[in-house]
């Protein structure tokens, strides 16, 4: 008996052997997919918990003055310290593709510099400097120009933040919006008072 079980034993091995194999390759393979099960629900709960994807801040106003002489004033970024409350100093050259610094001083105290590039340059109508990246954080930051009744102009002053980490960005639209009401209301009365 004892010679059958060995005999029985050696014909087992190579299916043992096999057998072993397939169970440490499954179990590999459900260790793998495990991990990547694990990753994939972590990137999911940050995703979702992220909150938000995109924040857009939108605020207008009109000026009394042609369209011409408000460009002029916001194309001047040397001229910010003087009188812009919310974009204390804008570094960099007005030329579209350039990168710029801007310095910015929000309602709430906080001081932040962004590193934007000119995206955007239609004289009298539009100026637009963004950047980011793509996907994970972009910010583009656009100021309009329409001519209103009687020789006014509109300026629609808007900013639109998306991708993935925006949710977690220190950027509370009251407080950037604010800004940018200040901001209008400054240039409205620097460029009122030069008429």
């Amino acid at each position: 008996m004892g010679k059958r079980s060995v005999n029985a034993r050696i014909f087992a091995g190579p299916t043992a052997v096999v057998r072993s194999i397939g169970l440490s390759v499954c179990r590999y393979f459900k260790g793998e997919f495990i991990k990547y099960w694990i990753a994939f629900t972590f990137v999911l709960f940050i995703l979702l918990s992220a909150g938000c994807t995109n924040i857009s801040i939108r605020t207008a106003v009109e000026i009394d003055a042609p369209k011409e002489q408000v460009y002029t004033v916001l194309a001047d970024l040397d001229s910010y310290p003087k009188w812009n409350p919310y974009h204390r100093k804008v570094e960099g050259e007005f030329k579209e593709g350039e990168k710029l610094k801007i310095y910015v001083s929000r309602p709430d105290g906080k001081k932040v510099e962004v590193p934007p590039h000119m995206i955007r340059i239609v004289e009298n109508e539009e100026i637009t400097w963004g950047g980011g990246v793509k996907g994970i954080f972009y910010g583009v930051h656009t100021f309009k120009l329409q001519s209103s009744e009687q020789g006014k102009t509109v300026l629609r002053h808007n900013e639109d933040f998306s991708g993935i980490a925006v949710g977690f960005a220190d950027l509370p639209p009251d407080v950037i919006a604010e800004g940018y009401h200040q901001m209008n209301m400054a240039l409205k009365a620097l460029v009122e008072g030069n008429k």
